[in-house]
């Protein structure tokens, strides 16, 4: 499906999966983002433009070389302010944003990780999370006491990404799991299920949730 259109292109409920993510951010307060875009972007651009759904656009593009999900945020940076959210684009989220934004500016922390009980219902748990603390995050190794996944949305200090070099790969992953060594990621727990467009399966689901009709 994504051999010709970029995935936020996909359609999902008839329009693009990238409407639906906008449409549902504005109605939570949101009025500013910044898209992160590689393979096939300038589709998105065209698309969408400067403004989309009430919220000002401004893009970030990756160039010639790949530069996984914190690369693409370490290039984005002198667009973004000195806290933001960071969302993947195959990802539908329908949770409150302030209380998360609130959590995290409690915390005093560099980072802060939305995470959900999942007990590999949905996808592999891959987090422990204790007392408002990411305490273990791995994607690879797979913990007993795993009981959360990583939820989707996130929260970081623009200084988190400052120190790494400019134009290299870099995987979001990666840079959690350097917060959690220095006890620098919180944790907020959501209890809404997430949704997203990754597989067949996880686009059937997303269809029927923003199109129960059908």
């Amino acid at each position: 499906m994504t051999e010709t259109v970029p995935k936020s292109l996909v359609t999902v409920a008839g329009r693009p999966i990238l409407a639906h993510q906008l449409e549902m951010l504005h109605a939570r307060g949101v009025r500013r983002a910044v898209l992160c875009i590689g393979y096939l972007g300038e589709m998105i651009r065209s698309d969408f433009g400067d403004a989309a759904y009430g919220i000002k656009l401004d893009y970030s593009l990756d160039g010639e070389k790949l530069l996984g999900t914190g690369g693409a945020v370490k290039r984005a940076l002198p667009k973004l302010g000195e806290e933001f959210f960071v969302l993947y684009g195959d990802s539908y989220l329908p949770i409150e944003w302030e209380p998360v934004a609130d959590s995290f500016r409690r915390s005093g922390k560099l980072g802060l990780m939305t995470v959900y009980r999942n007990e590999d219902r949905y996808d592999t748990s891959n987090v422990v999370f204790r007392d408002g603390e990411v305490v273990v995050y791995d994607k690879k190794a797979k913990l007993q006491e795993m009981r959360y996944i990583d939820y989707g949305v996130s929260l970081f200090k623009s200084s988190v990404f400052e120190q790494h070099p400019n134009d290299q790969f870099l995987d979001l992953a990666d840079v959690m799991k350097a917060l959690v060594h220095d006890r620098q990621l919180a944790g907020y727990e959501v209890l809404e299920r997430f949704y997203e467009m990754g597989s067949p399966a996880g686009l059937a689901e997303l269809e029927h949730l923003l199109n129960p009709s059908r």
